[in-house]
């Protein structure tokens, strides 16, 4: 049974924004096509949480036009505090609500064929290459209502393409900024490394003010080609008031490797789909989750590992911290396919509870479709372990800071995973901030 829900913008006006942008026809044909599945679509369905009553559709704005910024010096101190402000040549976008507004592309990257463009000059100049992969391996359109909405209303994100045999030492980083009360995000993020090829990308969302109904809907599609490998580096910092849908799902080939760090650190409800497709044999992923709940914020985070390829390898970790009246739930998924023998499918969720209110749910699954294989998992709910805060406090630390250390130490290993020292920071202020 389909959910019934208006959506706000019809096909007239999707097809009029997409020729305002200059976008080619076979997207605006995507557009409309996906607006019409978003009609009928039923909505996601994460596992013990209902989400029937959240708003994903419900808004006034779809294009909010801010102002662009001069220079890095004119960025707000929070954002200012995730980049190289006086460094030389760097790779970097920067887009404010749902506009284009700082790019920066290294000599490096000009010169080995590297693109790095937003989505919306992806489409104008490089689209015969963006339709090749827009929403065909990964995310696909026709899978709920908010991927074809994502589709329909898309309004932002950044495409990244390697080609083959280049390898990039400097990272490349995206910095989306929520800055105006009436913005809402529909973006998408393309990364395609070509065969033996590898880069690290790295990406912030960050709210410097509050909403009352916020809506951001987000896209990424991480796409790994023969021997390629890919580190992504994400922290999501959205207000309290705004309803986020993430869904990030990367696809690697033969003797791939993707790396996902990832620090969930919104403030308002958020489900949020991980998911690696292991296609190719010998194909590894990876997947490093760090969360941190608290108020009366609702959150569902499905990390999934699915073994295609022969001799595959598939980790999660997730580390979260609940405090308040926050509940979330993990879901931890490693599927071992029939005919993807010698694969070995690995998890770990760990939940550690502040506050009698809170609640955490570790849901450990392993489907295996084949014998010979290796698979295991661990789960753990639980509270500050007194023996361990007694032996803190034994060193004559007070109470506050022995927990202070011991949260910190259990989220390590995914803050360390982060590549750019300013977003790592950036992640442990976070932290810091939101257990106090």
């Amino acid at each position: 049974m389909t959910t019934e829900i208006k959506l706000p913008f019809d096909k007239e006006y999707v097809s009029s924004f997409s020729k305002e942008m200059g976008e080619p026809e076979w997207l605006t044909t995507l557009r409309l096509e996906a607006l019409e599945m978003a009609d009928t679509l039923p909505l996601p369905k994460p596992d013990k949480t209902k989400i029937d009553k959240w708003n994903f559709t419900q808004f006034d704005k779809h294009i909010v036009k801010s102002t662009d910024f001069a220079s890095l010096n004119d960025l707000p101190e929070d954002v200012k505090a995730l980049v190289a402000v006086d460094a030389g040549e760097q790779n970097l976008y920067i887009q404010r609500n749902n506009r284009p507004s700082i790019l920066s592309v290294s000599q490096e990257l000009k010169e080995k064929g590297v693109i790095f463009v937003d989505i919306f000059t992806a489409a104008r100049e490089h689209g015969d290459l963006l339709q090749k992969y827009f929403m065909k391996d990964g995310v696909k359109v026709d899978e709920n209502k908010l991927t074809a909405l994502h589709a329909a209303l898309l309004n932002g994100g950044v495409f990244l393409y390697v080609p083959k045999n280049v390898e990039l030492t400097s990272p490349v980083q995206a910095v989306f900024l929520h800055d105006e009360v009436e913005a809402n995000m529909f973006n998408h993020v393309l990364v395609v490394a070509e065969d033996n090829s590898s880069v690290t990308y790295v990406e912030n969302y960050i709210s410097t003010v509050e909403a009352s109904d916020g809506i951001f809907n987000i896209v990424t599609e991480v796409l790994a080609g023969t021997n390629a490998r890919v580190q992504y580096g994400a922290v999501d910092t959205l207000a309290k008031g705004t309803t986020t849908y993430v869904n990030r799902r990367g696809v690697a080939r033969r003797d791939a490797r993707i790396e996902w760090a990832l620090g969930l650190m919104n403030d308002g409800n958020t489900i949020s789909e991980n998911t690696t497709n292991l296609i190719g044999d010998g194909s590894v992923g990876d997947t490093k989750t760090v969360v941190v709940g608290r108020g009366e914020q609702t959150q569902n985070f499905t990390t999934k590992v699915v073994h295609f390829g022969k001799n595959s390898e598939g980790h999660i970790l997730k580390h979260g911290v609940m405090k308040d009246k926050a509940s979330s739930i993990f879901n931890g998924i490693g599927k071992i396919e029939h005919g993807a023998t010698k694969s070995n499918a690995q998890q770990e969720s760990r939940v550690l509870m502040l506050s009698e209110g809170a609640r955490g749910d570790a849901n450990p699954i392993l489907l295996i479709d084949e014998d010979d294989v290796m698979a295991g998992h661990a789960a753990s709910v639980g509270r500050v372990d007194p023996l361990q805060l007694y032996y803190i406090m034994s060193r004559g630390i007070s109470k506050t800071e022995a927990e202070r250390l011991i949260i910190h130490g259990f989220l390590a290993p995914v803050v360390n995973e982060l590549p750019i020292e300013g977003v790592k920071n950036q992640l442990r202020e976070v932290i810091e901030r939101k257990v106090k």
